[in-house]
């Protein structure tokens, strides 16, 4: 967790982020009155992989969050509106925070898929669909799927596993209509970013949105957007579907957690070990250059 912020008061603390809330000083009232009713949202270095925090983190990857975050809301700005108010933040955090909007969030972690691969891969190979959405058969590691689709799984508490399930078991848990609102936007953003880093010689392969309702119940983007921390993004040159995919996310950590160097055993859900300099440094070398190829920048850490 970050050092006191002046002005604000620590919420709560995930797997990456710290939540901040303006305090009750003088500051705090003048956050409020500039902004009404918001949250920091501040990015650490910390990096999850198979629903555990992993140690040590990745020096630079939440400011790359927050900036690759902050580049694609103004890309989707018209497609769906997002939490962000302000990036006046602390000194502490600058780079890596973002005053947002509270949102009440919905209870959904709203996936779109365009290429089979990860836990949709398994769950192919294992019934021929994914989510109950039938499949052609005899699709590869990797195969672009007949049309994106929508892949929604529930939100697990910290330390635990989320689980994907069906849309109709999502229209259950939150009505239908809003149900149909989510897998709609969700598909719109995912082939809007994927024309986008097409361009830029990227796939994306799948992604992983989440939305709120503002207090006036418009239907907001929250937390995070097309990152290598949700996202899948592959070189596009280098496709072939048939193995597994060269990736600018953290692929290259789960890679080196399940392989016989790292020495954990995953079925025995006993912590992971901790990354080698290696993994870390060529970690973040991929999110760097997820970002400056997405964004034609360079980013200084």
């Amino acid at each position: 967790m970050t050092d006191a912020l002046p002005g604000w008061a620590h919420l709560s603390t995930g797997k990456v982020r710290d939540l901040y809330v303006p305090d009750k000083t003088h500051e705090g009232s003048v956050i409020r009155q500039l902004h009404g009713d918001v949250v920091l949202v501040v990015a650490s270095d910390r990096i999850s992989a198979y629903d555990h925090v992993l140690s040590p983190g990745i020096p630079g990857k939440g400011i790359v969050l927050t900036q690759l975050s902050l580049w694609w809301f103004a890309q989707l700005i018209d497609v769906v509106p997002n939490h962000v108010v302000s990036t006046r933040v602390p000194e502490a955090v600058a780079g890596r925070a973002m005053i947002c909007r509270r949102l009440d969030m919905y209870p959904v972690e709203c996936v779109a898929r365009g290429y089979l691969t990860g836990s949709g891969l398994d769950e192919y190979r294992a019934s021929g669909s994914i989510t109950g959405i039938p499949l052609p058969a005899g699709l590869l590691d990797g195969s672009q799927l007949p049309t994106p689709i929508f892949t929604p799984a529930t939100k697990a508490a910290q330390g635990e596993h989320d689980e994907n399930v069906s849309f109709e078991e999502i229209a259950r848990r939150i009505g239908p209509g809003p149900a149909a609102t989510l897998r709609d936007l969700t598909l719109e953003v995912y082939e809007r970013a994927e024309g986008i880093a097409r361009e830029r010689g990227l796939m994306l392969a799948d992604t992983k949105l989440e939305f709120g309702t503002d207090s006036e119940g418009v239907v907001t983007l929250g937390d995070e957007v097309l990152t290598p921390d949700s996202s899948r993004f592959w070189p596009r040159l280098a496709w072939e579907p048939g193995h597994p995919q060269p990736s600018f996310d953290k692929q290259y950590v789960r890679d080196w957690l399940t392989s016989r160097a790292s020495g954990w055993d995953r079925a025995a859900d006993a912590p992971p070990p901790a990354l080698p300099a290696e993994v870390v440094e060529r970690t973040q070398q991929r999110y760097l250059e997820a970002f400056e190829r997405l964004t034609g920048r360079t980013l200084s850490l």
